[in-house]
């Protein structure tokens, strides 16, 4: 029988000087239901590994984000060793205090492909979950970032920069493809971003697809949150490009922007009528110099054809807007759209709801990825393989028995 233990400090330094044997001098309050009667909740259990997370809020009255620090997430595990506890708290504290050494080895622990790092990213992910979910407490329940999802870089450093000029501090999740040859190029993004690497109120990281379907990481949702507990409060995410990714991205962000070229061709741009219906915002691109005129013609065009698609919200009606990164035009006007988008669709609660309903899809995303990985890696269908792929190639074998075949044999 596992007891639910709830532990108050009074600071963090006071919490991390604590040593596991020094516990047993100090007085514990046990509660076996929900709440404590001050109203914080107890600690739950986290997973099979005995891990626990400890659900913590601070009382509502007139506490800045700073007080955070005083009020400790203590991660009591069977499955913990002292070395990965103190690693993990390290972690967790550099990350809400806004040190980007920190968020850069939080991101690096999450995208990890190492079992054992995955629990502890795990474990990080629940207390910074956690801490967010305070935060927007204290911040009368709204989201404490806007989440973007656009393309090109161009674009994003000329829209972050003006966004750090006006106060903001914004975070880029930038998704390189892998090159199955290198491994993909790590640094892409940030040397089409000189400028805005540069800048101290912006977080660019560019991370490998890997071969993930989409274009983003497996981990670009954990990313997300744990940015926005280093307190950054627009979080942009480029993608690889137009296709399967952008509606990934749809799924994770609160407004995904698409950006069309003026000079892409009719056919180019009947095929993206899918992700039309995806798009809060369309953003001709290039509307400048010679550009200008077809750029308004087909801003005309698409301000019609967004009339005939199905509505997405219920108080938003997807506008066409005309940029030139390159001069800067219109960026300031699409940043008003923007805003205007995010004021609606909170005061409408539709929002919430849509985060919500994102992270159940994100839910199932990951459990598909890992069943495929423990299908793939399980004995019995691993010596399959390579056999029925080779009786599929050469026509003796229809993929669908074949793939029959390997189901039967799999066993979670």
């Amino acid at each position: 029988m596992k007891i639910s233990m709830l532990l108050l400090f009074p600071h963090h330094h006071f919490l991390r000087s604590l040593s596991k044997t020094s516990f047993q001098n100090y007085q514990f309050i046990f509660h076996s239901g929900t709440h404590f009667g001050s109203g914080f909740p107890c600690t739950q259990p986290l997973n099979s590994v005995g891990l626990f997370r400890a659900k913590w809020m601070l009382p509502s009255c007139g506490f800045k984000r700073k007080l955070g620090m005083q009020t400790t997430v203590k991660l009591h595990t069977e499955g913990l060793s002292d070395k990965e506890g103190r690693f993990v708290n390290k972690l967790y504290a550099g990350l809400i205090q806004g040190q980007r050494a920190s968020l850069a080895e939080c991101i690096t622990l999450v995208e990890s492909t190492h079992s054992r790092k995955r629990e502890l990213a795990q474990v990080l992910l629940q207390m910074v979950l956690n801490y967010h979910r305070e935060q927007e407490q204290l911040n009368q329940g709204k989201p404490l970032a806007f989440r973007v999802g656009a393309g090109k870089s161009t674009f994003i450093e000329c829209l972050g920069k003006m966004l750090t000029e006006n106060g903001h501090k914004i975070s880029v999740l930038a998704v390189d493809p892998s090159s199955s040859t290198s491994g993909g190029s790590l640094l892409g993004d940030k040397t089409r971003m000189i400028e805005l690497s540069k800048d101290m109120n912006a977080y660019i990281r560019p991370s490998p697809t890997r071969g993930t379907l989409g274009g983003v990481t497996r981990t670009t949702k954990e990313a997300i949150l744990l940015c926005e507990g280093g307190g950054y409060d627009i979080i942009l995410i480029e993608t690889v490009g137009v296709g399967q990714s952008e509606f990934a991205v749809a799924d994770m962000v609160d407004m995904f922007v698409l950006l069309l070229p003026p000079a892409g061709g009719d056919e180019l741009q009947g095929i993206k009528r899918g992700i039309i219906e995806m798009a809060d915002l369309v953003a001709i691109t290039k509307a400048d110099g010679d550009l200008v005129v077809p750029a308004r013609r087909i801003q005309a065009e698409y301000t019609s054809a967004l009339k005939l698609l199905r509505k997405r919200s219920k108080v938003w009606r997807p506008k066409v807007v005309r940029i030139s990164a390159k001069t800067g035009e219109g960026i300031t006007e699409m940043w008003d759209r923007m805003k205007e988008f995010q004021d609606l669709m909170l005061a409408s609660h539709e929002l919430i709801a849509r985060r919500r309903k994102q992270q159940k899809v994100w839910m199932w995303n990951l459990i598909q990825e890992s069943v495929l990985e423990r299908f793939r890696n399980c004995s019995a269908v691993k010596d399959q393989i390579p056999f029925l792929e080779e009786k599929v190639a050469s026509g003796d074998l229809s993929p669908g028995l074949a793939a029959d075949i390997l189901l039967k044999a799999f066993k979670i």
